[in-house]
C-alpha cells in the first residue's frame, strides 16, 4: 500500500544451531504508515535485532514478502538502501574527525558535489545544534552531542524512514529528552520512524503505535493506550465529599472497593479498561443515580506492567 512506509507479510527467519534450525521471526506481519513512529518491543533474544536487520536490507529474510519505502525488499535492495537511514545502538561516528569532517565524508559517500555537501553539513550542524563543536574532534563529545552527530550523519541522504535501534542507551535524561525532540521534529516533517527501545517511557512518549515481540512472534500491537487495556489492573478513583455519596455511588455501580491510601476513606476504586466506553457508561449509571463525586481520575497499568504480564519478564533498564 502506497501510505505504508512498511509492509511485511509472514517475515521468517532462522539459524542453525546444535539442536537444528533456530526459529528467530516465526512469521510476522507489520504495517508501519508514513509520517508515524512505531515502537518494536521485546526481552533481549525476542528478534527485534533481526527484524531491523532484514528491513535495512543487512540480512536476507528466509520467508515472506517485504515492501520497504515502497520498494521490494527482495528485488530491489539498492532502492530500499536509497530511502532508508539507519542509526544504530553503537555510533557510526569516527571519533579521530570533526563533526563536520563525520558529515561530509558522509556527503561524499553519498555522492554530493563538494559545495552541496558543505551546504548540507553546515545545516545539520545548525539543525542538531553542534556550530561550536563542528571543527572538534567528535572523541570530545559528550555521550549526547555523540548521538546527535550520529542521526545527523544518517540525514545527509534524506531518507524518508529511519531506523532508529535503541538510540539513546546510556544518555542522561536531558540528552534523552533532546533525542526525543528531534525524532518529533522529524515525524512533523514527513519522516517514518522505526524504533527499538529498551526505554519503554521511550516508546510510550514518542509512538504512534506499538508492537510487542516475543519468542519472534507479535503477541500484542496498538497504540500505547490500547495495550495497557490489556491487562488487569485499571481503574476509575471516585473521590467524595460525604459518606453517604460514596455509599450510594457503591450501590449505584454494584462494584468497587475504598482507596486503602485515602485515609478519609471517601475514594471510590471502580475496576475499568479505562476506554471511553466503559467510563461514559459509569457515568450514566451515577447520573442516573443522582450521585456526582468531586473528583474522577483515570488510571491505566504502565508499559512496564503490559510487558511483564504479556511475555512474563521484567523489562531490563539499561546502565
Amino acid at each position: 500500500m502506497t501510505n505504508l512506509a512498511i509492509a511485511a507479510n509472514g517475515l521468517r527467519k532462522s539459524y542453525p544451531d546444535k539442536k537444528g534450525d533456530k526459529v528467530v521471526l516465526d512469521g510476522i506481519d507489520l504495517a508501519v504508515p508514513q509520517g508515524t513512529v512505531f515502537s518494536l518491543l521485546g526481552p533481549n533474544g525476542a528478534g527485534k535485532t533481526t527484524t531491523v536487520q532484514i528491513l535495512s536490507t543487512l540480512i536476507p529474510a528466509d520467508g515472506g514478502t517485504v515492501e520497504v519505502a515502497g520498494h521490494d525488499l527482495a528485488r530491489k535492495p539498492d532502492d530500499v538502501r536509497g530511502a532508508i537511514g539507519v542509526t544504530g545502538q553503537y555510533s557510526a561516528v569516527d571519533k579521530l574527525l570533526t563533526g563536520e569532517e563525520n558529515l561530509l565524508l558522509m556527503a561524499d559517500l553519498h555522492h554530493l558535489s563538494r559545495r552541496d555537501g558543505r551546504r548540507k553539513a553546515a545545516e545539520l550542524l545548525e539543525r542538531f545544534d553542534l556550530v561550536d563543536a563542528g571543527g572538534k574532534t567528535a572523541g570530545t563529545y559528550s555521550g549526547g552531542m555523540q548521538r546527535r552527530l550520529d542521526l545527523a550523519m544518517t540525514l545527509v541522504g534524506d531518507p524518508r524512514l529511519i531506523f532508529l535501534d535503541e538510540p539513546t542507551t546510556g544518555l542522561d535524561p536531558r540528552s534523552r529528552r533532546s533525542m526525543w525532540q528531534i525524532v518529533r521534529e522529524l515525524v512533523a516533517g514527513g519522516v517514518t520512524i522505526f524504533l527499538t527501545t529498551q526505554y519503554l517511557e521511550e516508546a510510550d512518549e514518542l509512538a504512534d503505535r506499538i508492537a510487542l515481540l516475543d519468542h519472534g512472534r507479535l503477541i500484542a500491537e496498538g497504540t500505547a493506550d490500547e495495550l495497557k487495556r490489556l491487562i488487569p489492573g485499571g481503574h476509575v478513583s471516585l473521590r467524595f465529599t460525604a459518606d453517604d455519596a460514596l455509599k450510594d455511588a457503591l450501590t449505584a455501580l454494584g462494584e468497587g472497593f475504598l482507596d486503602p491510601s485515602d485515609d478519609d476513606r471517601l475514594t471510590l476504586q471502580v475496576p475499568s479498561d479505562g476506554g471511553v466506553a466503559s467510563l461514559r457508561e459509569l457515568l450514566a449509571r451515577l447520573d442516573a443515580a443522582g450521585v456526582e463525586p468531586a473528583h474522577l481520575s483515570v488510571h491505566t497499568p504502565d508499559l512496564d506492567d503490559v510487558f511483564l504480564t504479556l511475555t512474563g519478564q521484567k523489562q531490563e533498564t539499561p546502565r
